[in-house]
């Protein structure tokens, strides 16, 4: 009997833990994650960093993450996480809205480094983590 009061409470421990990690809205995953990822490529050096991508950052929040996505995904070549990025941010996009379209159309016009814009999204994703 001794052995099953243990066992009991560390059921009891893991099972208050699982549901508090559940109670989290599913996208706060998907946007700690493009955090986390960002942060890393931030951290690195590589010489496409300056290539060029479209500067998609105007525009409503859902507009932004969507185009924010089709963006990573062109810069996927250069950095191998923007694939993952890209696919957290059509997460968040489809989550949020029903009615952007996935893949969103990213219109030529002014351009920025995509260092520029890695460091761009990296805010617009913190600001939205705290909100």
């Amino acid at each position: 009997m001794s052995v099953a009061v243990p066992v009991l409470l560390t059921f009891l421990a893991l099972s208050a833990c699982r549901g508090h990690s559940a109670a989290l809205p599913p996208t706060s995953t998907f946007l700690k994650e493009s955090i986390q990822l960002l942060g890393k490529l931030l951290g690195t050096e590589v010489s496409c960093d300056k290539m060029n991508v479209t500067d998609i950052f105007a525009g409503n929040i859902t507009e932004l993450l969507c185009k924010a996505s089709m963006v990573a995904l062109e810069g996927r070549s250069c950095h191998k996480q923007l694939e993952g990025i890209h696919l957290n941010l059509l997460h968040l996009v489809q989550t949020r809205s029903s009615v952007h379209k996935v893949p969103c159309s990213v219109a030529a016009g002014n351009t920025t480094s995509l260092q520029h814009f890695l460091q761009d999204l990296h805010k617009l994703l913190q600001q939205l983590a705290k909100e």
